[in-house]
C-alpha cells in the first residue's frame, strides 16, 4: 500500500515486512529528470517496509513536485551532498539507512529485501559493517566498452578507493551514527571520506545483486577527461593537499552545469601552486606523497589488464593481480619505488600533460573568453 499523493510530504512507505524498516536517504540538486524512474523501481521491491527521504540542495526545478507527488518526505539542506545526506538522516526512522543517488536504477524487484538480509547476516559476526552493490552504467553511446567493463569489475572488489556513492551505501543506523555521518568539509568527496572511516573502523561487504547508474558525466565531460580529473582529486586528498580544492576552478560542477570538460585550467593551478605556493622542498615532499600513493594503488594496473585479458582469462580470474599482491606489491614500501614513481608523475603530468591540453584546448578557452567578454559589455 502507498501513500497518498499530495501537496504535502508524506512517508513512502511499502507496507509488505513492518519487522524490517529501511530508511533509503537520496541527495538531490535539480533530479526532477530522474527521480520519477527511482520511485517507480522502489515502488516495486517487494517483502520489505521502507521510507524515502529526499535530502535537497536547493533544486530550481520540478524535484520538489515530483518529490510530492509520489509522498515522500523532504528536506531541505546545505547545498553539497554530505550536508544534505546528513540532514535527510537527522529525520530517518529505519533502523538500516541505504544512501542512493537520484540517478540510481534498479531492475530486481528483491534487491533490497536481499540487501538487508546479507547486511544482517553480517552483523551478529561485525557490528561495524556496511555493504556497497555492484554497478551497471546506463550508457547512450557503445564508445570506451573497455574502460567501462574495467569501472563496473571494480565495483567488485573492497580495497580502498573503489566504494563510492554511485554504488550505494547500507549500513546500520548504529553504525552511521558511530561514523559521525558524512563529513561535510567538502561539497564533493563525501563518499570517499566516509568510505575509508568504514574501512580502517569496520568491514565491507559487496552486497547481492547490482544497482544501474547513468554514465551522463562521463559522456558529457568526456570518460578520459573525467577520469583523469577523478584521479587528480583523488590523488590530491589523500595526500591532505584539499588546498588544490580550495582554489582549482570548477572542481565538481553539479550534472546539470557540465559540458566538455577543460583540463588546463587545474593543470595550470598545480603549477601555481609550485611556482607561488610550494617552492622548491615542499614540490618535492609533494610528489614524493603522490608518488607513494601511486605504489599503494598499482594493483590497479594489474587488475585493469586482468580485465582487457578476460576472453583469455575467463569471467571472474586475476592472475596478474594475484601476482601483483603475491610479489609484486612487496616492492611498495620502499622509498626508492616512491621516489620513482613520484618523478614519473611529475614527468608525465606536469611535462607532458600540461602542455597537450594547453595546446589541444586553446581553441575552446579563446571562445570561452570571448563569449565573456561580450556578455560582460552587455
Amino acid at each position: 500500500m502507498f501513500a497518498d499523493s499530495s501537496t504535502e510530504s508524506k512517508p513512502f512507505l511499502v507496507l509488505h515486512n513492518p519487522g524490517v524498516l529501511l530508511s533509503i536517504i537520496i541527495p538531490t540538486l535539480n533530479e526532477a529528470g530522474n527521480l520519477a524512474a527511482l520511485f517507480d523501481d522502489l515502488k516495486r521491491q517487494q517483502e520489505i517496509s521502507f521510507e524515502i527521504i529526499i535530502g535537497d540542495g536547493g533544486s530550481t526545478d520540478a524535484t520538489r513536485s515530483v518529490a510530492d507527488s509520489f509522498g515522500v518526505q523532504w528536506v531541505s539542506a546545505q547545498r553539497g551532498r554530505g550536508a544534505q545526506m546528513n540532514a535527510a538522516a537527522a529525520k530517518a526512522t529505519g533502523a538500516y539507512y541505504l544512501f542512493l543517488h537520484a540517478d540510481s536504477r534498479i531492475d530486481d524487484p528483491c534487491l533490497l529485501k536481499e540487501a538487508v538480509h546479507a547486511l544482517q547476516l553480517a552483523l551478529p559476526e561485525n557490528l561495524r559493517v556496511a555493504g556497497h552493490f555492484c554497478l551497471r552504467f546506463l550508457r547512450s553511446t557503445q564508445r570506451n566498452p573497455l574502460a567501462y567493463r574495467y569501472l563496473e569489475e571494480k565495483t567488485v572488489c573492497n580495497r580502498v578507493n573503489t566504494t563510492n556513492g554511485d554504488q550505494g551505501l547500507l549500513l546500520a543506523q548504529e553504525f552511521f551514527h558511530q561514523l559521525g555521518g558524512f563529513d561535510q568539509s567538502l561539497p564533493f568527496l563525501e563518499d570517499q571520506r566516509i568510505a575509508e572511516s568504514i574501512r580502517s573502523q569496520g568491514t565491507w561487504i559487496t552486497l547481492p545483486g547490482y544497482l544501474k547508474t547513468s554514465a551522463r558525466r562521463f559522456e558529457v565531460e568526456g570518460f578520459h577527461r573525467r577520469y583523469l580529473l577523478m584521479g587528480m582529486m583523488m590523488a590530491f586528498h589523500a595526500i591532505g593537499m584539499n588546498s588544490f580544492f580550495a582554489a582549482a576552478p570548477g572542481i565538481y560542477r553539479v550534472q546539470q552545469e557540465t559540458g566538455k570538460l577543460l583540463l588546463y585550467p587545474f593543470f595550470s593551478r598545480i603549477w601555481q601552486m609550485i611556482r607561488y605556493d610550494w617552492g622548491l622542498a615542499e614540490s618535492i615532499r609533494t610528489f614524493y606523497a603522490l608518488g607513494r600513493k601511486v605504489c599503494q594503488n598499482s594493483w590497479q594496473m594489474f587488475f585493469f589488464l586482468d580485465v582487457w585479458l578476460r576472453p583469455l582469462w575467463g569471467a571472474r580470474r586475476y592472475p596478474l593481480l594475484d601476482f601483483h599482491d603475491q610479489f609484486f606489491a612487496r616492492c611498495n614500501p620502499f622509498r626508492l619505488c616512491n621516489a620513482l614513481a613520484g618523478l614519473l608523475c611529475f614527468i608525465w603530468f606536469m611535462l607532458i600533460l600540461t602542455p597537450f591540453f594547453w595546446l589541444s584546448e586553446m581553441k575552446q578557452r579563446n571562445v570561452t573568453h570571448c563569449k565573456n567578454q561580450h556578455a560582460q559589455s552587455e
